[in-house]
């Protein structure tokens, strides 16, 4: 499945086992101090708030199909930037522990303004570069353009257990990113983007040793 329009998002989205009139509130939500903030702050593309439910709910949502629900918590999102995906899982799972990471103090205001607003209890808005916060073990780890994969791994393995589910939307670029990686043990594969034909998300997990031990020589 492809989802071409913003009409077609929406329909998708609620058919989803997280959606119901509080979901649908909160997204609503998000998607008006989106477009109020953005006209103080580049969050997003102006071009990509005419497609809002595709480009970015959507788009953060489907990450969603490849987490069973009751390993949600803690999830772990890396450069949340202007919220996607972190505020999209956190309003679709308010009873996960969403960490939010961000070291831009604008991004971080809003962050927090936002998870506020929506009344996301259990999300949490991590200021700080992600080499600064402190080692713990989540279920999830995102990330949406953070960083090339070598890197992103690098800097985050030390989150990860042999049971840590990895999503990362990568674009064009999934395919060559996954088949270039080397010095780590993982089982990592490509998932085609529902919102994009030309991308694909990272999905997997790491070997615990690899995720103790970091990247091996």
């Amino acid at each position: 499945m492809m989802l071409h329009t913003d009409a077609e998002a929406r329909a998708w989205l609620e058919r989803l086992p997280e959606w119901d009139a509080g979901a649908a509130d909160r997204l609503t939500a998000l998607v008006r101090l989106l477009e109020e903030e953005n006209t103080r702050q580049n969050l997003v593309s102006a071009a990509s708030l005419a497609e809002v439910w595709r480009r970015h709910i959507a788009d953060s949502a489907q990450l969603l199909t490849h987490v069973p629900r009751e390993t949600c918590s803690p999830w772990l999102d890396l450069g949340t930037g202007a919220g996607f995906p972190g505020l999209v899982i956190a309003a679709l799972r308010p009873e996960c522990a969403v960490l939010m990471v961000e070291s831009r103090a604008r991004r971080i205001e809003w962050l927090e303004r936002a998870r506020i607003a929506l009344g996301l209890d259990r999300a949490q808005v991590i200021g700080a570069r992600l080499e600064l916060v402190p080692t713990r073990p989540v279920r999830v780890i995102s990330a949406r353009a953070f960083a090339p994969l070598p890197r992103l791994l690098e800097l985050s393995a030390r989150f990860s257990t042999a049971d840590t589910i990895w999503l990362l939307p990568k674009g064009r670029s999934a395919p060559q990113e996954l088949q270039e990686l080397s010095g780590w043990q993982h089982r990592f594969h490509v998932e085609q983007s529902l919102t994009d034909a030309d991308a694909g998300v990272i999905v997997g997990t790491l070997a615990a040793n690899t995720a103790r031990k970091g990247r091996k020589s």
